[in-house]
């Protein structure tokens, strides 16, 4: 599903610029009273956004994500309060969705190509073997010693499914201490607002109708919040003619069938970003239960035929 953003009014300053971190391309607009005050203020969001790259980053030896990773079955790693909230805070999601979203599923995608160059799955023992080095009950945290231990040797933990979303969250919450009337952080499609137009009427958000249909579906208003989507047509692999998404189940090894993408509104990207990944992997009718269940959030599913079903405070013109 494809999202367009309208923006601000003709009265207001409106400052874009894009950047690169974390694999995704950032774009950050700001609504500013100068074009040079609102450039300021971007590449300080943007200096945040890398501070949380370099937090997060299992790619950098010198992150403590990789540090934490090192010391697998080995031992406990001391990190900061930062990192280890966000760590309790993607165990807990993982608890919520029945072990659909794990950020300990890094040994199962070193198995999986889903750039178009992989043409058989990978074998039912490598599969087996890549899912002990996995599970998110094998995160231990001690608050008291303020570290971090992954039970198992070889488990790897990444921040794949949420990290994007909370440097995004950072990043607004810090042009909005900084009194930066409204704006929106785009990253790859994934988008988080906050203000109003200069009109003072809300974001808007264009949705796409479901693959091989034209034209805009409906229009959404999006205000102090942010929606996600996972799924989509970007990276799949075919095999024996058969089509896999690139989003994996951390619970089977295997990619997950039956949704073409989930969209999920919720007020912080972080939780838009791993609630989007997590339905996918749950399927549409554990992925409805669990969104209307939950207080301000909200999701749109389109199956594989193409058949779109929304959460109940979702209402389409």
């Amino acid at each position: 599903m494809t999202f367009f953003v309208f923006g601000q009014g003709e009265q207001f300053i409106t400052v874009k610029k894009s950047f690169t971190a974390m694999g995704s391309d950032f774009d950050i607009t700001v609504v500013s009273l100068e074009e040079e005050l609102g450039y300021i203020y971007i590449q300080e969001a943007f200096a945040e956004i890398q501070r949380i790259e370099k937090l997060i980053s299992s790619w950098d030896p010198n992150s403590e994500t990789s540090k934490i990773n090192a010391n697998a079955g080995i031992r406990p790693v001391a990190v900061s309060w930062e990192l280890f909230k966000l760590i309790e805070r993607a165990i807990q999601i993982s608890e919520l969705t029945n072990g659909a979203f794990d950020i300990s599923y890094t040994a199962l995608e070193n198995l999986w190509k889903f750039d178009g160059s992989m043409t058989q799955m990978p074998s039912k023992l490598a599969i087996k073997e890549a899912a002990l080095k996995t599970g998110y009950k094998n995160i231990q945290l001690n608050s008291k010693d303020q570290t971090v231990y992954l039970a198992k040797k070889g488990m790897r933990i990444s921040f794949g499914g949420i990290g994007k979303g909370y440097a995004a969250d950072k990043a607004k919450a810090l042009l909005v201490s900084k009194q930066v009337q409204g704006g929106i952080i785009n990253v790859g499609g994934d988008i988080t607002t906050w203000g109003t137009k200069a009109t003072g009427e809300k974001w808007l958000i264009g949705i796409l109708n479901p693959e091989g249909q034209e034209g805009l579906f409906s229009w959404l208003p999006i205000l102090e919040s942010s929606v996600a989507t996972s799924g989509g047509n970007a990276d799949f692999m075919v095999v024996n003619g058969k089509k896999y998404a690139h989003v994996l189940d951390p619970r089977t090894g295997y990619p997950s069938a039956g949704i073409q993408s989930v969209s999920v509104f919720a007020k912080s990207a972080e939780l838009s970003d791993a609630l989007a990944t997590s339905i996918f992997v749950m399927g549409v009718n554990a992925g409805l239960a669990l969104i209307n269940q939950l207080g301000d959030t909200e999701v749109i599913i389109v199956d594989e035929h193409d058949k779109m079903y929304k959460s109940n405070g979702i209402i389409l013109n």
